[in-house]
Parts: C-alpha cells; sequence; structure tokens
C-alpha cells in the first residue's frame, strides 16, 4: 500500500453527498454524452474523466462532451476494457465528475513524449502543486493522477521525473487501452485528441484519500537473466543466451507455439528493486522468438518466475484493508489487462468483478500501470477516496 494521506483514526464517519459523480452508458448509444449528463447530475465539477471503450467513436464522443460541463476540465483516454456498475465490462463508456465542491483541480497535457523538456514539466508541477495548496490551505489531502498513452513506450521516465517533482503528492495512474488489440490508443484533454502523450491531473480535497497498489504475485525461486535487449523498444532477444521465447518455454515446459497471451498472464516474471519486487509483463512473442514486454527490460536484468495467490481472495483482502477504519465512498481504480485475462482463463471473472463491485471500485483496464516513480503491470493501483471525519466537540 502507499500514499496514506489524511486518513482518519476514529471509526465513526459522517456522510453527505457524493463527493464524486459516476455515470455509465453503452458505447455505441448515439445519446451517449446526453445520458452522461443526466446521469452525472448538474455539479458544478472540477473535472470529468471518461474512460471509453475503444470500439467507441472516441473522436465524436469527446467533441461531444468537451463543453457539457461548464468550465469543468473534460479528460479522456481508451481503455482495454472498463470497471463500472458490474465490475468488469466492456463496449462501455465510464465517466467520473469531481465535485468542485470537494476537489481542486489542475491539468494539462504532456505532448510528444520522445523529446520532453524535463525541467519545464518539473518546473509546472511544482508551481501546480504551490498554487493549489494556496488556494485551499485547510484542506487535507492531495494525489496526482496520470493517463498515459500505453503503446508510446515512454511511461517508465515520465512516471520517474514526474515522481520526483510531485515530491510528498502521491501519484498512481494507467496506460490508455486498445482492447486486446494493441493497435492505437487515444487520449483527450478538453476536446483535444492526443497520442504519443500522457495527460496530468493534480488535485487537492477535502477528504482522506489513501493511493494504493496491489498485485497478487508470489515470486518463486527460478530466476533466469536477460543477455539480449533492446530496451527502448521494450524487446528481450535472448534469456540465458537462448532465444528468449524458447527459453521461457523450456522453464514453464510449455511448446514455444503454446506461447500466447493466457500464458504471459498466467506465468508472469518479476524484477526485485530493494526489498519489493514488480512485474515485467509479457505482451507478445514475435516470428523471431523475440519477447516483447509492457515495460522496459534492459542487458543483465535478473527475471524471477512468479505463481499466484488467489486473485479472487487476494483482491477481496487488499479492498478490505482499504476499509479497515472507513468505508472508502468510491475507489478510482487502474487495472493491468492481464488481470482480467487471468481471471477469464480461470473463469473467475464473475467472482472478481463481484469484488469490485462489492468495494466500490470503478476505473478501466490499463496497458500498464504506474505508482510513485515506477511503471508496472499487472497490478491494481488506484486512490480511495473516504467521507469526512466526524469530528467530535
Amino acid at each position: 500500500m502507499e500514499g496514506n494521506q489524511g486518513f482518519p483514526d476514529a471509526k465513526d464517519t459522517e456522510t453527505d453527498a457524493g463527493v464524486i459523480a459516476f455515470a455509465q452508458v453503452h458505447c455505441d448509444d448515439p445519446t451517449s454524452v446526453d445520458q452522461i449528463c443526466d446521469q452525472l447530475g448538474p455539479g458544478p465539477f472540477e473535472l470529468v474523466c471518461l474512460f471509453v471503450s475503444s470500439d467507441a467513436d472516441f473522436r465524436s464522443l469527446v467533441t461531444k462532451a468537451s463543453d457539457r460541463f461548464g468550465a469543468a476540465d473534460v479528460l479522456a483516454c481508451t481503455t482495454a476494457g472498463e470497471i463500472g456498475q458490474a465490475g468488469y465490462e466492456e463496449h462501455q463508456v465510464i465517466a467520473i465528475g469531481f465535485r468542485s465542491s470537494h476537489f481542486n483541480v489542475l491539468t494539462y497535457a504532456i505532448e510528444n513524449l520522445d523529446v520532453i523538456d524535463e525541467q519545464t514539466v518539473t518546473d509546472r508541477l511544482i508551481e501546480a502543486r504551490l498554487s493549489l495548496a494556496k488556494q485551499t490551505p485547510e484542506w487535507m489531502s492531495d494525489f496526482a493522477f496520470l493517463m498515459i498513452d500505453g503503446l508510446s513506450l515512454r511511461e517508465e521516465q515520465l512516471t520517474a521525473f514526474l515522481s520526483a517533482g510531485l515530491g510528498p503528492t502521491p501519484l498512481f495512474g494507467g496506460s490508455s487501452g486498445d482492447g486486446t488489440k494493441f493497435g492505437q490508443t487515444w487520449l483527450a484533454r478538453n476536446g483535444v485528441i492526443l497520442q504519443n502523450a500522457a495527460v496530468v491531473v493534480l488535485a487537492r480535497c477535502d477528504r482522506p484519500i489513501r493511493v494504493f497498489s496491489l498485485d497478487h504475485l508470489i515470486p518463486t525461486e527460478q530466476r533466469m537473466v536477460v543477455t539480449a535487449a533492446s530496451p527502448d523498444a521494450r524487446i528481450v532477444h535472448e534469456i540465458n543466451a537462448e532465444p528468449a521465447a524458447l527459453e521461457y518455454a523450456r522453464l514453464l515446459g510449455l511448446d514455444p507455439k503454446q506461447l500466447d497471451q493466457f500464458t504471459f498472464a498466467e506465468h508472469p516474471v518479476v524484477v526485485r528493486l530493494g526489498d519489493v519486487h514488480h512485474v515485467r509483463a509479457i505482451q507478445q512473442v514475435k516470428q523471431n522468438h523475440d519477447l516483447v514486454f509492457f515495460s522496459a527490460i534492459n542487458d543483465g536484468m535478473v527475471l524471477t518466475l512468479a505463481t499466484h495467490d488467489d486473485i479472487v481472495e487476494h483482491l477481496d483482502r487488499g479492498l478490505s484493508d482499504l476499509a479497515q477504519h472507513a468505508t472508502p465512498e468510491i475507489i478510482l481504480g487502474c487495472d493491468c489487462i492481464l488481470r482480467r485475462i487471468e481471471a477469464g482463463r480461470i473463469q473467475k471473472l464473475r467472482a472478481v468483478s463481484d469484488v469490485l463491485t462489492a468495494h466500490n471500485v470503478v476505473g478501466f483496464s490499463t496497458y500498464g500501470e504506474q505508482i510513485g516513480g515506477l511503471h508496472v503491470n499487472q497490478t491494481l493501483t488506484g486512490v480511495a477516496i473516504y467521507p469526512p471525519v466526524k469530528r467530535t466537540v
């Protein structure tokens, strides 16, 4: 778990109107924007986020939505699946409205991720943090939310220096998706369509919040060494001085022809950073036996095969821990596409969905997640937002 801020010590809290409004519509509905407006209600909102199925007409949707919420910033990204009223969803548009009475928000886009001016972005972050703190000094919580092009291959670099510029403000986020097609992903800010870009949200809130990250993977003793890689392309050519896919299959006792997205979800690899292991998930195998990863891989990196805790039980334990002192009003979550694939493979999609629904989790499935200064895979990251602390006199 990460980033506990303003968390209540008392177990008794008071409630009022929700801090976040929620809406959900089918992505093909021609009246989707009208329905979203009706479901969210009158606001006013500081920010509206749209998590949009890759099957939707993204450009039309965000163009129509860009001026429908008053002064609120309207951000959007395509998904690898949605998390809504029934847990894991498909072909949906999920909308979340951050109410102005409880949030103060600044957003901006970072375009052309190949040539980022890191100092300019860092200075802007610091300025935004100070501005938010000055406007609402009595509010207790801050967090940063990142949406980034999931095919940009730039998540590691961006997340690392964003985290440095954010100081104590906890960062989480997700990489935009394209279902399981991996063709193209889209972002938008106030009607402007973006690719090879990221959108940053800095939020200050009058409620307790907790930024967190969960994964259910357990490292084994089986290790391997990357002996040839192209880090910028996230491609591993050789493992243990053998063609990467062939060696990975051999270690699993599988025919290389059996390697697919289900195998990668079921048999992930992790790297050790300090005392913690983080997933380096495999995206696909190429005909020349190269392995393409969701995260950067370097020559000499030691990879460890991982096994699983039960995904349903682990998820319920982790989300229940977030409710140990008070039940979150809502949890905004970024959930790796590989977790959804795994749940489907073992016929536990409904069970995982029931847990997500029971704990008020909404959001989207991603091509990777961000937590603090790290880009990770096969995790659920997010922010839990709690009711106000009841003050005793």
